[in-house]
């Protein structure tokens, strides 16, 4: 009686090995299958989406250490919300990437305005500086204050233009225009102050 125990135990745990040994196989493969294709768009989706690619990355650690510790059934488990996660973050990058790469080409076509036409107002806003600078008495239309204003506001544009051709240059359209646009809304302002009219 005890040794057909012991032969029953002894089977069961040879099925249930078995069964764990066959679990493996696809365990090891759902995740390598996940890992393939989250490294098909991860460059995008870490620039783009990096909050919801580190959630993903963070599901797949966790059965990564479930894999580790054998515990094959919960990897499996997993696997189709696993799958159904990556295909959406996929989606939603190709997405967000179509989004960003419209923007830029808008962005490169604003930039070409700027770059002809901001140094311009630079030029003429600092030759308005420099000859109010220069000046006994500054005009009626012109407080000290406004031209103290116009000289730091100056100041600003030329950095500020100086940050967007950076961004341009590094590739960073989008964010150059942005800068390049604020730098004309100051040239704006400065121009008033100065008693000037902005051109259109």
């Amino acid at each position: 009686m005890f040794k057909r125990s012991f032969l029953i135990t002894a089977a069961a745990m040879l099925a249930l090995v078995a069964g764990c040994a066959n679990q493996k196989g696809p365990a090891t493969k759902a995740i390598a299958d996940a890992e393939a294709a989250i490294a098909a768009f991860k460059d995008d989706a870490s620039r783009l989406l990096p909050n919801d690619l580190s959630s993903v990355e963070t599901t797949v650690a966790g059965l990564k250490d479930n894999l580790a510790k054998g515990d094959f059934k919960a990897v499996l488990a997993a696997a189709p919300g696993l799958t159904t996660k990556i295909t959406e973050l996929r989606d939603a990058t190709a997405a967000k990437k179509a989004e960003w790469e419209a923007a830029t080409a808008a962005a490169k076509e604003q930039w070409t305005g700027y770059a002809a036409d901001l140094p311009k107002m630079v030029e003429a806003i600092q030759s308005r500086v420099d000859i109010l600078g220069k000046a006994r008495r500054l005009p009626k239309n012109v407080s000290k204050d406004a031209f103290d204003g116009a000289k730091a506001g100056l100041d600003w544009m030329k950095s500020n233009w100086a940050a967007a051709n950076d961004a341009f240059n590094s590739g960073n359209a989008i964010d150059a225009a942005a800068k390049a646009q604020a730098v004309k809304d100051k040239g704006a302002e400065v121009l008033k102050q100065l008693g000037l009219a902005p051109s259109a």
